[in-house]
This record gives C-alpha cells, sequence and structure tokens, in this order.
C-alpha cells in the first residue's frame, strides 16, 4: 500500500479528507478496490518515505462500523489501519447506517445463532450458469451536491403491546452508557466451515405413500388440482380448486435422491426443519373457507389488560408579549432593528464557512423576490402569479441561503411554496410520484438557482427536460441579479396569521405515493411557539443543523423558529458530513453552539472520526436534539456518542429524543435535564408482545429484547391519546401498542388536493371501547406508534409506514434490517443498501429483504450469511422470511437524499425487475395458511346433502372418519347435521355373513344411481341398470384387452361417470388388479403417479385432465431429476385421460412431449368421452389406430358447417379424435332443431344407442317429458324406429382412411362442445374455449380464463397472474384478440385473482357457476371494464 512510509495523522487536513472521501467512494462501491488504490497513491505519493514499511495486512478485515475504535500504538502502519477501520464502513450512502447498531442486540443474534451451530449442517450452495454473476451497471448515483442529510425516507416502523402496571415493564435502573467496544458480531468468527453432507444413494419409487401433512407450496399458482363439484345452488367464491403443491422432489418426506440439485433442497429443508414453536397459522385469521386455513387462535397470546388510556395534556402554551403576529412579522422586525445579525452561515465541500446572510440582507432579497413574483413575471397587463397559487422550490442541499430566501419571498407574496429534492434525471425513483404531488398541488412554476438550473438535464436542444409524470413547468431563477428592487411605495402584504396555507410540505406513504402535507399560516407560527417554549430558544443563540432544511425538523427548527427567535443557524450540508464527518462537532466548537440538530447516523459519523480533533468542545451544548430519537435503535447510537464525548464537556442531560411526523408535525420532545439530575428511565419490552400489540416486559428470552428510550413528553398546547392503529380510532390499554393521534392548531390540516385520504388522517375522532366518540374536537394521526408509559412520558417503537403485518402479527421493517445487520454484514453486503417490505402472496403479507451485495463477496460468503440472517430473524422475531435477494453493488433505486427507495424496489420486485445475482425464495416456511383439500366442507356438503335428497337415501355408507366430518360443527354451519339419514360405518362391520346374497329379480334393475355436476352447474343423477353396467364393463374389457393377469393405475375422482366405474366395477368384472391413487394425494407428493407406473410398470393408466395439468406445471421442469430417480415411462402404452369435453391437445401434447425424455411414447396419450346419457361412448383401446387430428375452419364452425383445412391455415382449429367408439356403440350426428341426421360436413348433437345408455334421469319431479326427449327419442326421419339418447354435446364423425380391428374403415368421433355452454351471438354458435384460448395467450399475466354471455353481451373474465399495475393493461389487450380472431365486440372485462374461476373435480370450468357469481356481485374483482 501506498501510504505504508507516511504517517496519516501527520498529513495536512486537507490530504486526510481527500483520503476519507475515497475511503467513503470505496465503501459505497463507488469505485473498484483496484482503482482506490491507485488514486490512494497518488495523493500520498509526495509524502512517500523510502523507510521500509512494517508489516501490515491488508487482508485482515477490520472491526465492524459498529466498533468503538481501540487506542493502538502509534507507529504508521497501525495508524493508517485504524483510519481505514475508523472510516470506512460507517458512511455509506443508504440511510440506514449505524441506526441499528446495537451490542445487545448483536450479541442477542449471536445467541440465537450459536442454537443452530451445534446442528452442523451443510447449507446449499446455489448453482448457477457463469453470466448470473455479471454484475449489472453502477447507476442512479447522487451527486454530492444533491444530497443532504441522508433522511429516513424508507425507515420503517414496527408495533408494541400490553400488561400489568406501567411502572413494572419500565426498568427504572439506567443502563451503563458506554458501549462495549468490541467488535460486532462475526458470526463465522470460530466456525469452522461446514463439511458438505455426503450424497445419498440413489433409490426406487417407494410404493403409493400416504403422507399425513404434506408441505405446502404456492410456487405454482396457475396449477389447478383436484376441486369440488359444486351445487347449482351453492355461493361459488371459486376457492375450490385445490393448490398445487410440489412436493420437492420427495424430499421432504426423506426419501434419498442423487440429483444434485434435490440433494441441495434436501440440505436446506433439513436446515429450516425445526419444530421449536407453534406454527404461525395459529395465529392467522381470515374468512375464505375454501382456500385459506382458519385455525383456532392461541390462547397463549398475550392480550391488553389495563385500562383504557386518558387523553395526556401537554402544558399550556404561554402567551409571550413579543411574539409576532405573523411568522414573516418576526423576519421583518428583526430585518429593520437587527440588520447585521446573522441568520445563517453556509459551509463549503470542505467544512469551511462559504457566506454568512444577515437578517437585513435575508429580508431584503426576500421582499425583492416576493416583488418579482408577483409584477415581473408575466407582461404588464398579464399577472402570472396570484396569492395562494402552488410554487415548487427546486434548491440543492448545499445551498440553504438561496431556499431561504425563496422561502420567505414566497410568504410575503403569499404564494405557498412547495419544496422538493433536485431531480437528476428522467428515471429517477419516485419521479413519477413527485409529479403526482405537483399534480395534485396544482404547480406550474419553480423557483431554483442559476447554478442548479445549469445542471438540470437538458434536452438537445438545450430546454429543460420533461420528467416523467410531471406538469408542465416554469423555470424562474431567484438569484439577486435577476430580481427587481421594487419601489419606495410597495410593501409586501403581511396579515396576522390565519388558516390559509403558508406551505406544503412533502411526504412519501408507504407505497410510494407522495402527498403534500398543507399546514396552515396560523399552525405554522403556533409550532414555532410551542418549539421556542419546549426547547427554550433564546434571542441569539446559535444553532448548527445537520438535517435537510427543506422538511422536517430541519425547516421546522432551522429555518422557521431560528428566525423567530433571531437565531443564527449554521447549516452543514450532507455533502460536507460525507467528506468530513466531524464538520458539525467543529462548528459546534466553533460558534460555542447552545444547540445542535442532528441524526443518529451524524453521532455516529462523528465517533468515528472524533480522534482526528483532540481540541474540540462540546461544552457550550444546552440541547443535542437526535431527530430520529423515536427509532428503537437510537439508544445504542445516543449512548455511544455520550460515551466518546463526555470526556469533551458533553453532558447526558442535554440528549434530547424528539418524535415526529410530517402530518402531525413535532409531537414530543424531551426538554433538557438539570445537571446531575439522574437519567430519564429505558423500556426493554417483549418483541413477542410487541408483534401481539402489547407491551410485557422482557422476563423470558433476553435475546428477543427491545430496549427503547423516551422522547420527552407531549408538545405545548397538545392534547394526545393512543388509538388502535387499523379499523375505528378506538382508545387503547394503558399496556397496548397504538397510533399516536394529537390535537393541537400546532399541525398539518390536510393533503393538499386530496380530500379523500385527508379525512382519514387529520379528522379522527377516538372512540371509547363502546364506540362512544370521547368528544368532538379532530385529532391527527401522526403514524408513529406506541405507548404513554409513567409520569405522562412518551414512548414510540415504530412507524405505520414500516409496519409488516404477517398473520396478525406486526413486525417492524427497522427491527428485522437491525437483526440482519447483527448477522455479520460486512464481507458481504454494504450496511447503509437494505431494504425491508412485504409482499400480498397467497392472502397473507410475505416479508422481503434485498441487499446490495459487495463486488468482492464470494457466492459463499453470501449464501452463508442469507441463511444465517434467515436463522436469526426466524429465532429473534418467529417469522419467517419469504424472499432474500441479493442484488449488484449500486443497482437499488435511490431517493433523492440517498437512501433507499423501498416503494420503487418492491415495485421492481413485483414486476421481477429487480435482476438479484443470489436469491433465497423460502415459501415453505411463510405460507402456513394453506387447508387440506378434505377440509372445504362449505363446498362439498351442500352437493352431499342435495344427492341425499333427491334419491331418498335410507341410510349413508361411510368411513368413521367421515362420520365424525359428517357429525361436526363444521357440517353444522352448512347443512342441518339432524337430518342425516341412519349413518354406517364401514369401518366397524359384523364380520357375520348374511344369510342370502341379493340377487336381482330382471337385469333391467336399477343397480345404482349416478350423480354429477354437469358444467354448467346442474345436479343430475342417472339411472344405471343391471344390464347396462354389465355391458359397459363387458365393452372396456374387450376395448382396453383387461384380463385378469393385468394392472391398471387410476388416478381420476372416483364419485361418478366413468371414473366411478373404473374405480369400483371394471376390475371386479374383468379381474384384474387396480392401483387406486386419489388424486388429493398429488398435492402432497406430485411425483406419486408417475413414479407408480414407473415401479410396477403400469401398461394402461386412466387420469384426469386436473391431475395431466399438475403434473405438467409441477413436475415439467424436474424431468432430469426424475430420470435419475430411475423413473422410466416407456412401459406405458395407454394412458386415457378421462373427460366430459372437447379433448385439450395443447394440453395433453405438453404432457407428451415434456415426459418423452422419461421414456413416454408420443402415442401413448388419447382421450375418453361419455355424457349423463351414456358414461362412456369412446375410449381409446389397445389394437385400434391413434387417434386421429383434423384442423377445421372456425368461420364455417360459427355456422354449425365442419370445413377441413391445412395446418397453420388462417383461423384453423386443431381438434384431436376423443378415443375409439367402444363396442356396442352407435352414434349419430343429428341437427339439434330438426332432428334429422346430418351429413359429414355438418356440426350436429351427439346422439348415441347403446346397451350400456343410463335409463333415464333420477329425479324427486318426474319430468317424463325430459326422460322421453332424452333417453328415448327418435329420428324425425331416416330410421325412425331406433330409440336414441340425446348427449348434449356437439360433434361431427369423420370416415377415416385407417381400418380397425375388424378390417373396416375407422369412423372418429370428434367433440367440439357442450350444447348448453355454446353462446349465441350475432347470429352466429360460438364455443367458449375457442375464445378462451385466445384471451388467455393475449398477454403473459392472464392464466385462465372463462366466457359468458349476460343481456347479449359478451363477459371475459381473466385471472391475473401478475402484479395488479398490469390489472388495467389487459383491458385493450383482451378486447382487440376477441375482435380480431372472433369478430365479437367484448361487453365487459372482468379481471380476478387467480383461482376465482370455479373448476369441478374433472378440471372442467364451471362457467354458468361463474356467471352467477358475477351477477350477484360476489367476485370480488381487481378491475371491472364496461366496453360500452
Amino acid at each position: 500500500m501506498a501510504e505504508r512510509g507516511v504517517d496519516v495523522s501527520a498529513l495536512p487536513q486537507e490530504v486526510r479528507e481527500q483520503l476519507a472521501e475515497l475511503d467513503l467512494e470505496l465503501s459505497e462501491g463507488d469505485i473498484t478496490q483496484k482503482g482506490y488504490e491507485k488514486k490512494r497513491a497518488k495523493v500520498l505519493a509526495p509524502y512517500l518515505t523510502q523507510t521500509p514499511p512494517p508489516a501490515y495486512d491488508a487482508q485482515s478485515p477490520g472491526p465492524s462500523s459498529a466498533s468503538a475504535p481501540e487506542p493502538g500504538p502509534s507507529n504508521s502502519s497501525s495508524s493508517s489501519s485504524r483510519h481505514r477501520r475508523t472510516r470506512r464502513p460507517h458512511r455509506s450512502s443508504g440511510t440506514r447506517d449505524e441506526r441499528y447498531r446495537s451490542d445487545i442486540h448483536t450479541e442477542a443474534v449471536q445467541a440465537a445463532l450459536a442454537k443452530h451451530k451445534e446442528e452442523k449442517m451443510a447449507l446449499p450452495m446455489p448453482t448457477k450458469r457463469r453470466s448470473a454473476y455479471v454484475q449489472s451497471p453502477v447507476d442512479n448515483c447522487t451527486p454530492p451536491d444533491s444530497s443532504s442529510s441522508s433522511d429516513d425516507e424508507a425507515v420503517s416502523s414496527e408495533s408494541t403491546g400490553p400488561q400489568q402496571s406501567p411502572d413494572t415493564w419500565i426498568n427504572s435502573s439506567l443502563h451503563g452508557s458506554s458501549t462495549s467496544s468490541s467488535a460486532s458480531s462475526t458470526l463465522s468468527h470460530g466456525e469452522s466451515r461446514p463439511t458438505q453432507a455426503p450424497q445419498p444413494q440413489s433409490q426406487q419409487v417407494p410404493p403409493p405413500p400416504t403422507p399425513a401433512h404434506p408441505p405446502h407450496s404456492h410456487s405454482q399458482p396457475s396449477a389447478r388440482g383436484s376441486r369440488v363439484d359444486l351445487p347449482p345452488n351453492a355461493v361459488v367464491r371459486g376457492m375450490s380448486r385445490g393448490q398445487s403443491r410440489s412436493s420437492m422432489m420427495e424430499t421432504a418426506d426423506g426419501v434419498p435422491v442423487s440429483s444434485r440439485v434435490s440433494t441441495k433442497i434436501q440440505q436446506l429443508l433439513n436446515t429450516l426443519k425445526r419444530p421449536k414453536r407453534p406454527p404461525l397459522s395459529e395465529y392467522f385469521m381470515d374468512d375464505q373457507e375454501e382456500i385459506v386455513e382458519v385455525p383456532q387462535a392461541d390462547p397463549n397470546t398475550p392480550k391488553p389488560e389495563g385500562r383504557q388510556i386518558i387523553p395526556v395534556k401537554g402544558e399550556p402554551l404561554g402567551v409571550v408579549s413579543n411574539w409576532p403576529p405573523a411568522l414573516q412579522a418576526a423576519l421583518a422586525r428583526w430585518g429593520a432593528t437587527q440588520g447585521k445579525s446573522p441568520a445563517l452561515t453556509a459551509l463549503d465541500i470542505t467544512g469551511k464557512p462559504l457566506y454568512t446572510l444577515t437578517f437585513g440582507k435575508l429580508w431584503s432579497r426576500s421582499v425583492k423576490l416576493a416583488y418579482t413574483l408577483l409584477n415581473k413575471l408575466g407582461t404588464k397587463n398579464e399577472q402570472i402569479l396570484k396569492p395562494g397559487d402552488r410554487v415548487a422550490l427546486v434548491y440543492p442541499n448545499s445551498d440553504p441561503g438561496m431556499f431561504w430566501v425563496a422561502f420567505y419571498g414566497c410568504l410575503l407574496a403569499e404564494v405557498i411554496p412547495v419544496p422538493i429534492e433536485v431531480p437528476l434525471s428522467r428515471k429517477d425513483a419516485g419521479s413519477s410520484q413527485v409529479g403526482f404531488l405537483l399534480g395534485s398541488c396544482g404547480v406550474g412554476l419553480a423557483l431554483t438557482s442559476e447554478i442548479c438550473l445549469k445542471g438540470l438535464p437538458k434536452t438537445p436542444t438545450g430546454e429543460i427536460l420533461q420528467f416523467k409524470g410531471w406538469p408542465r413547468l416554469k423555470w424562474v431563477v431567484t438569484d439577486s441579479k435577476y430580481l427587481t428592487k421594487p419601489s419606495k411605495d410597495w410593501q409586501p402584504h403581511i396579515p396576522t396569521a390565519n388558516t390559509d396555507t403558508a406551505y406544503i410540505e412533502y411526504k412519501a406513504s408507504k407505497e410510494g405515493t407522495v402527498m403534500g402535507v398543507a399546514v396552515s399560516k396560523v399552525a405554522m407560527l403556533t409550532h414555532c411557539q410551542a418549539l421556542s417554549q419546549a426547547c427554550n430558544y433564546c434571542e441569539g443563540e446559535t444553532l448548527v443543523n445537520v438535517l435537510d432544511f427543506k422538511k422536517d425538523m430541519g425547516l421546522w427548527h432551522g429555518v422557521l423558529t431560528s428566525v423567530m427567535n433571531r437565531i443564527h443557524t449554521i447549516s452543514v450540508p450532507y455533502a460536507v458530513m460525507k467528506a468530513c464527518p466531524l464538520s458539525w462537532v467543529q462548528r459546534v466548537h466553533i460558534h460555542k453552539a447552545r444547540v445542535a440538530l442532528v441524526k443518529c447516523r451524524d453521532l455516529h459519523w462523528a465517533m468515528m472520526a472524533h480522534r482526528d480533533q483532540r481540541d474540540t468542545s462540546l461544552a457550550s451544548l444546552r440541547m443535542l436534539i437526535v431527530a430520529d430519537g423515536a427509532n428503537p435503535w437510537s439508544v445504542s447510537s445516543c449512548d455511544a456518542f455520550l460515551n466518546v464525548f463526555q470526556a469533551h464537556g458533553l453532558k447526558p442531560e442535554v440528549i434530547c429524543p424528539c418524535a415526529t411526523s410530517p402530518e402531525a408535525m413535532t409531537v414530543a420532545i424531551r426538554r433538557p435535564g438539570v445537571p446531575g439530575a439522574p437519567l430519564p428511565a429505558r423500556a426493554i419490552l417483549s418483541m413477542t408482545g410487541l408483534s401481539h400489540g402489547v407491551i410485557r416486559v422482557n422476563t423470558e428470552d433476553k435475546n428477543s429484547a427491545l430496549t427503547v428510550q423516551d422522547v420527552g413528553h407531549v408538545m405545548p398546547g397538545a392534547l394526545m391519546c393512543i388509538v388502535k392503529p387499523d379499523g375505528p380510532p378506538m382508545l387503547c390499554k394503558t399496556d397496548e401498542i397504538g397510533e399516536i393521534v394529537v390535537n393541537s392548531r400546532a399541525g398539518g390540516n390536510m393533503y393538499y388536493g386530496l380530500h379523500g385520504v385527508t379525512k382519514n388522517t387529520f379528522e379522527v375522532i377516538p372512540v371509547n371501547a363502546s364506540g362512544t366518540p370521547i368528544g368532538e374536537i379532530p385529532f391527527v394521526r401522526s403514524g408513529l406508534l406506541g405507548f404513554v408509559g409513567p409520569g405522562s412520558l412518551i414512548f414510540v417503537v415504530g412507524k405505520n409506514e414500516g409496519l409488516l403485518l404477517v398473520s396478525g402479527r406486526r413486525h417492524n421493517a427497522d427491527d428485522l434490517v437491525a437483526t440482519a445487520l447483527a448477522v455479520e454484514p460486512v464481507k458481504t453486503v454494504y450496511r447503509g443498501r437494505i431494504a425491508v417490505f412485504s409482499v400480498t402472496v397467497f392472502y397473507d403479507e410475505r416479508i422481503v429483504i434485498v441487499a446490495e451485495q459487495r463486488p468482492d463477496a464470494s457466492e459463499e460468503d453470501s449464501f452463508q450469511w442469507m441463511s444465517r440472517v434467515l436463522q436469526a430473524i426466524d429465532s429473534i422475531h418467529q417469522v419467517g422470511l419469504y424472499c432474500l435477494a441479493l442484488v449488484p453493488a449500486n443497482t437499488l433505486p435511490k431517493t433523492p437524499l440517498g437512501g433507499i427507495h423501498i416503494s420503487d424496489t418492491k415495485q421492481l420486485f413485483l414486476e421481477g425487475a429487480l435482476h438479484p445475482c443470489n436469491i433465497l425464495m423460502c415459501p415453505h416456511t411463510c405460507v402456513t395458511n394453506m387447508p387440506p383439500h378434505p377440509q372445504n366442507l362449505s363446498a362439498t356438503l351442500p352437493t352431499v346433502r342435495m344427492i341425499i335428497d333427491v334419491s331418498k337415501a335410507a341410510c349413508i355408507l361411510t368411513t368413521q372418519v367421515l362420520t365424525k366430518i359428517l357429525r361436526s360443527k363444521e357440517a353444522a354451519a352448512t347443512v342441518n347435521i339432524k337430518t342425516w339419514p341412519i349413518i354406517i360405518d364401514t369401518d366397524d362391520l359384523p364380520r357375520k355373513r348374511p344369510p342370502t346374497i341379493y340377487k336381482p329379480p330382471n337385469a333391467e334393475m336399477i343397480a345404482y344411481l349416478d350423480f354429477s355436476v354437469s358444467t354448467t352447474g346442474m345436479l343430475t343423477g342417472v339411472k344405471i341398470s343391471h344390464a347396462a353396467v354389465s355391458a359397459l364393463c363387458r365393452s372396456i374389457k374387450l376395448q382396453c384387452e383387461l384380463y385378469s393377469s393385468r394392472q391398471i393405475t387410476i388416478c381420476l375422482d372416483p364419485y361418478c361417470g366413468l371414473g366411478f366405474v373404473l374405480w369400483c366395477l371394471a376390475s371386479v368384472y374383468s379381474g384384474h388388479q387396480s392401483i387406486l391413487i386419489p388424486p388429493m394425494e398429488l398435492e402432497s407428493s406430485l411425483t406419486l403417479w408417475l413414479g407408480t407406473l414407473s415401479q410396477y410398470r403400469i401398461r394402461d393408466t386412466f387420469c384426469s385432465y386436473s391431475v395431466m395439468e399438475l403434473c405438467t406445471k409441477g413436475l415439467g421442469g424436474q424431468t432430469d431429476m426424475l430420470k435419475a430417480r430411475g423413473v422410466n415411462l416407456s412401459c406405458v402404452r395407454s394412458c386415457v385421460v378421462v373427460a366430459e369435453e372437447r379433448p385439450r391437445l395443447a394440453l395433453t401434447h405438453s404432457f407428451s412431449k415434456l415426459f418423452k425424455d422419461l421414456g413416454l411414447s408420443m402415442r401413448a396419450v388419447s382421450t375418453a368421452f361419455g355424457s349423463r346419457v351414456n358414461l362412456a361412448i369412446c375410449l381409446q383401446g389397445t389394437t385400434g389406430p391413434d387417434p386421429s387430428t383434423v384442423y377445421v375452419d372456425m368461420k364455417s364452425l360459427r355456422h354449425d358447417r365442419v370445413r377441413l383445412v391445412e395446418r397453420g391455415a388462417p383461423q384453423s382449429l386443431p381438434l384431436v379424435e376423443s378415443g375409439t367408439i367402444l363396442p356396442g356403440v352407435r352414434v349419430i350426428i343429428v341437427n339439434p332443431e330438426t332432428r334429422g341426421p346430418l351429413g359429414d360436413s355438418h356440426l350436429g348433437e351427439i346422439w348415441v344407442n347403446s346397451p350400456h345408455n343410463a335409463t333415464g334421469y333420477y329425479t324427486i319431479y318426474g319430468e317424463e317429458n325430459l326422460q322421453a326427449d332424452h333417453f328415448n327419442t327418435k329420428l324425425s326421419f331416416g330410421d325412425p324406429q331406433t330409440l336414441w339418447a340425446r348427449t348434449g354435446y356437439l360433434g361431427f364423425v369423420k370416415r377415416t382412411e385407417l381400418t380397425d380391428s375388424s378390417g373396416d374403415r375407422h369412423d372418429a368421433l370428434f367433440v367440439v362442445g357442450s350444447l348448453d355452454e355454446t353462446l349465441e351471438l350475432r347470429g352466429l354458435r360460438y364455443h367458449p374455449i375457442d375464445i378462451e384460448t385466445s384471451v388467455s395467450r393475449a398477454h403473459r399475466s392472464i392464466g385462465e380464463s372463462a366466457v359468458f354471455t349476460w343481456t347479449n353481451l359478451l363477459v371475459v373474465v381473466a385471472e391475473l397472474c401478475g402484479s395488479e399495475q398490469d390489472a388495467l393493461d389487459l383491458v385493450p389487450l383482451v378486447t382487440n384478440v376477441v375482435l380480431e380472431e372472433h369478430h365479437l365486440i367484448v361487453g365487459v372485462v372482468v379481471i380476478v385473482d387467480p383461482g376465482v374461476i370455479p373448476i369441478n373435480s374433472r378440471g372442467e370450468k364451471q362457467r354458468m357457476h361463474l356467471r352467477d357469481s358475477f351477477l350477484a356481485d360476489q367476485l370480488d374483482p381487481i378491475y371491472v371494464a364496461y366496453n360500452m
């Protein structure tokens, strides 16, 4: 290193500042290590000596940024080493530097992780393609000149909870103010590297298992598992579909596999498989019974026990005789009487005074600007600005003087200033939201300085760029040389303070929306008076301000209250702090300042750099106001700063934390204490209690404790109380955490231009437990969460905007950041570049952490850190992370003040545009609210009840488990369980054989009733005779060659139709063995069906479309893993999909193609077709020809004509044969209106004649006409004698060139769709599936879709699989594609959540149920567009 021969402490001040700046750039990732060393060597070159350098290990990591520097030897090596250790880590560009530093918390995280040490589990490293390592380019860097005190824009908050008497949860003994100087916990210290677990041996897939509690996954949101049939009168919520749950390739059940990837997944599962606490689902409450599990609340959950809180009053606001009637009047007074008194001193980039603005100059320049604004902007006859107009103030943080003049000039002109940040580029994070602010405030003119205007991005023609989302602005330069001196008779109008708006302060919400808080003239004045009284400000004092002077405390103290009290303000810009962290301490020392306005970050930076200045004194300070003292993690910064600077004259009682918000302004501030008096107490709270919203002393687990300090008392003249943060503003109990609400004249009065959201924030009337308002005076929500402690001290534990509500528990984003940073991040991520937010997934909030990874971090270090963060947050906060992502350095969107723009980061995450270089998804640990399918009683029981009622069943045969369910309280909530017929438990039957076995007197007697819900939502039961059963089983046996030596596997629902026949009857008739797999089992063990086919060498298998879709979506990408486990499907010669619909060609083709690598023949997959009148019309045999495919013209099809075209022709529709017609079955195509037979080129209704036709409907009404029409009807001409049954399906028969087993030419039956579901529009017949196919490919975010008609309008319902921001994008795309491909105008487009479109157990869409739900307003759509 170049500095080996140099004593850094002996270098000139400017050289040390250059070195500090280089260290800062390196720590922020602004330059590479090589560039850093090159520049550093250049700076030090003139001072190098020729003496041999002492040994120095450049690779050894220094202590963490949080540690206090320790004294070391004075040689040059240790000096430079110490310089790097104390300078480098603590100044990253983010807002979250050291506000989260706490030795106690670090030790707690160490202790929590120590519990995992003994397990010695090998953590799986990700396997990535090499190109994934490429770092994204550095962009979006904030130039130093335009950034000020890096505000905690992105800071979040947390909540707390209840307990006994307040004194019991406040720890009266003061913590030692000293801070441990040991390095913050390097969690990897002292640990040997975990050894990789040995690869387990491959083994065959086991016999079909029956897992008890499968791990739930939501990784396939659009996958559709087995469904529940719904009765026609049931309320359809659309949630009956089973979620696809990929079972982690059997590894969750401990089955060893040889695949490299799956071994790593097994390792991760083992790592996270620790049943050490109740699952989060115990706290989850939701009303989506069909899909979301609603467990009983945990009886051990802490609840508030105190009495109802009484509003807390601040001291009376005193009346001082010389207080001005308006703030402008104070400026006028000082400008006239104290013209030479200094008002503001600005510093240059090196921290030296640049200029001093006197009160006389401030007054005269402000008057000139006011005159210019009102009289000189337009032509003589045109006044551009009028009093009350809003004006944007765009000034860099390095130029406070220009801002002061602009602000007071606006007040004197009675126009309303709206200070905003300087835009840097068109793509600034949150730029459009600033545009929303300007638009909602009606801003058309912006004031700026000449230097700032030159620095704004320009178009090639030299015009200022039109920033994204901004209204068109007229830019006005306010430098003195451009201002006009008013005539002697012109004086600004200074009225007494009233309720008119004085200025607008911007505020970013949790969602990123930027709103303007309007502050009235009387509120501005009253706030200055209250601050003057609370802080005891005196004329002529000096105040050092490190905060952003455009808003919040920096504006209220440093610009407004200082002018009212004739205070000299020293403004220290953020750029100066970056170069010289001690600059504010030096200014206090030089100017003997009485008050300093800082953040915890500034305390830490000064503490780290204080060895550079040994002669500074802070003895003059009477108040050190800590602006973010309300942050629970500020305690350690305050203690550490006091520990270092007490030797420099700092008195413990001068540290004054405060709590503020843009809406309520200053909520509370700690008054300066009396020297020698005991310091305020601390509250040591249980984080578990806080997550439940109650205050509890931490007595059990010291690792889960949070220490908070008070923020003093309520402001003078204010009334404050605590209300519940959500729902009605009900007063909290004394041991309950709630939102602080304030009534005061000194607060904001509205969100400007947004009257709807104003009422909920600025006009809150608290109510008591009975819901009665406690008075008539309105309170303002502060957004701060806290409680009132002993002596009416206010404690704040978080902010609403940082609240993460997960499974009914509240977590504070700041607390999670602190825990993550306590897991030694120095090698892996930048301390100041972490974002924590939540996303809604599957009816709950899921926590996401995103951090910027250091360029030199190894993959192993990164993954180790991520794994430890998971463990630490799980142990400390008892909450699972959904996703932890690391992105390349300098790629997260920044706020104008250098912090991370949380809402933009979240948006990038949801859009899939975050581009992480490392990611860890953990849905298994946090998605705990998926119910098992059988508990879906509300959807299934009404169907069961109706079948029992219609069939007049005398008894119910069922199992012991289902008997309990039928008689359970849950069942009673849906049906009347007292009216069940006799229930016989088939698990407990007598062993005696009956004396005689019943034999029907004739074959035409009813054997059983087959009930099913059709796709139109109708529950129909058909009578199946003994003769029909025998005939059907005989046909299936002949078609499929089922002999007693054969094995078949069946994976479909066994309740009705061909599924019931295959499951229960066919094997008894033919004598073959059937392996039965309930489709529900696949939801927990996705490989079960395919594994069974391979293990038992099955030749013939039957399944449903739901099963095929589940396997296609869940296992399609895992064929290599299945092959490695020995799954081989070459044995399968026939895989038949049982259905009552048009064959789904795309799905069967995808299935065949995906599993071709496992040996599945492309010829194996085929379909069967049946209907209510005949359960099995077609079934692909083993000896017949392969199913044929044809392409028909869709336009002809709408006219009920069949015109065959070539593949790829425009408007062509591929159709595949629905299997070979069974032996004994005759099929004819008939015109449904004339009932005459149709030729080959016509589309008509499929009629069937067969010995296994059903004999009729089983109804309680006995509609004989319907029976004859559907089951025993005749052709109107041709063959009028044969009795036919009407299937209700449209199709056509095509004679092919192929021959069947008898040598005759093969007739292929093509099913097009259900006659009842066709749409009659514009005199043409449309099939819903064709329109839906077009809709689903219109946009990548459309999952499933369904169409129906409503009052002659076509309604399209589309499920949105992506972000909700895409919802409106879908409307024109859906409209376009239907118009283009089907020549139809869509009347209504409905965008809904995934899973809303109901699907029955066979995987068929229930369009009529969907229509009924839409008309009954039960869909809860994301968006509905009426294309009228």
